[in-house]
């Protein structure tokens, strides 16, 4: 069974897979949105078919033209789109699992020299803000589905969910909305400040000043397929509570221009600011070179397109399971106000609850 995020509520029921496409290439998504009537305009969608979208870092980097960083450590294609249609609920039950030992990509110092590296890339001019990304592993036996379920479960998660295939698993506890699309209004809500006490952030000037820098190339991003004056910023600094940690997140909405289609609106917002920096090019190009394993599934999106919405999470706080292996991702965003230290604290902080999580699922007892 799958739970993709991002559903609405007419669609929260079962779902009866009709089709999929699994790809490693973004320009064979318009066909298969085309065959189920949600590649044109939101606003004039009908039909009663909706897909499921998981879109991996490069094969967002691909559709929105960025330089692609180095390829994904586990075996989940790039573009995975399901189509359903609305049937009775059904759940299998979900058997156990165990995590082994995780290894982390690079050491506490490396993610340090890594930080450091950005600093002077931004003292140059080169960027203002790039978003430094780490990666770990651990083998598991098992249940993958029960690995999904663990994360999924995490308080705070808006996007929670999962999306599987033959051989693999993508589960998500992401808080954070990479775009919605409802008739002709969008927004994105990109979240950008951590910490682990609300006062913290609501005092940080380093957060707040990533965060504007991010809010700001959102509205750029979205001005490309909105009307006219119809950006701004509905909400600056909200703070929001997601499994022990506070986050700072703003709302940026516009109206979408006449012709607008579903891939020209994912075109326009992938990869996401909050998980690339500004400029979105230049930083990319920098992190290309700069993360030593591929990002895979995380920083990209998943969520649901349905006749007349699209609703899609940023997958952070995101693993995947395949080949006896699960995988996951985390890091954050570097200023000239950066900390290395503090910055590879950030960073774990993020993840523990996910290894929390995991930790606690146990194997079958039969």
């Amino acid at each position: 069974m799958h739970t993709p995020p991002g559903r609405p509520a007419a669609w929260r029921t079962g779902l009866i897979e009709l089709e999929r496409l699994e790809s490693q290439d973004p320009a064979e998504l318009e066909g298969f949105l085309g065959s189920h009537g949600l590649a044109g305009e939101p606003a004039t969608q009908r039909g009663d078919t909706a897909v499921a979208l998981l879109l991996g870092a490069v094969g967002c980097a691909q559709l929105g033209a960025v330089p692609r960083g180095r390829p994904s450590p586990v075996a989940v294609p790039e573009v995975v789109a399901v189509a359903y249609h609305r049937g009775p609920a059904d759940a299998p039950p979900v058997g156990g699992a165990h995590v082994g030992e995780w290894v982390t990509s690079w050491t506490d110092s490396e993610h340090a020299a890594a930080v450091e590296v950005v600093r002077r890339a931004i003292a140059r001019g080169d960027v203002y803000q790039a978003n430094v990304v780490g990666h770990r592993q651990a083998p598991f036996r098992g249940d993958p589905l029960a690995l999904a379920a663990a994360v999924a479960g995490l308080p705070g998660a808006r996007y929670a969910g999962w999306l599987g295939g033959e051989d693999w698993v993508v589960a998500s506890a992401s808080p954070e909305q990479l775009v919605r699309v409802d008739g002709d209004r969008i927004s994105t809500v990109p979240i950008k400040g951590t910490a682990r006490e609300r006062d913290a952030l609501l005092h940080s000037d380093k957060d707040r000043a990533e965060h504007v820098m991010i809010v700001d190339l959102e509205r750029n991003d979205l001005a490309r397929v909105t009307r006219a004056g119809s950006v701004e910023v509905e909400e600056l600094y909200a703070t929001s509570d997601w499994a022990g940690l506070w986050h700072a997140s703003s709302t940026v909405a516009g109206r979408l221009a006449d012709g607008v289609t579903v891939l020209d609106v994912l075109r326009a917002v992938v990869p996401g600011g909050s998980v690339t920096g500004a400029p979105k090019h230049a930083a990319c190009r920098l992190l290309a070179d700069l993360e030593p394993v591929g990002r895979g599934v995380s920083m990209g999106a998943l969520g649901f397109l349905w006749p007349g919405g699209v609703d899609l999470g940023l997958s952070i706080r995101t693993i995947a399971a395949a080949d006896g292996q699960v995988h996951l991702w985390a890091g954050g965003g570097i200023t000239w106000g950066s900390d290395p230290e503090s910055e590879v604290r950030e960073a774990h902080a993020k993840a523990e609850p996910v290894l929390a999580a995991l930790a606690q699922v146990r194997p079958s007892s039969s």
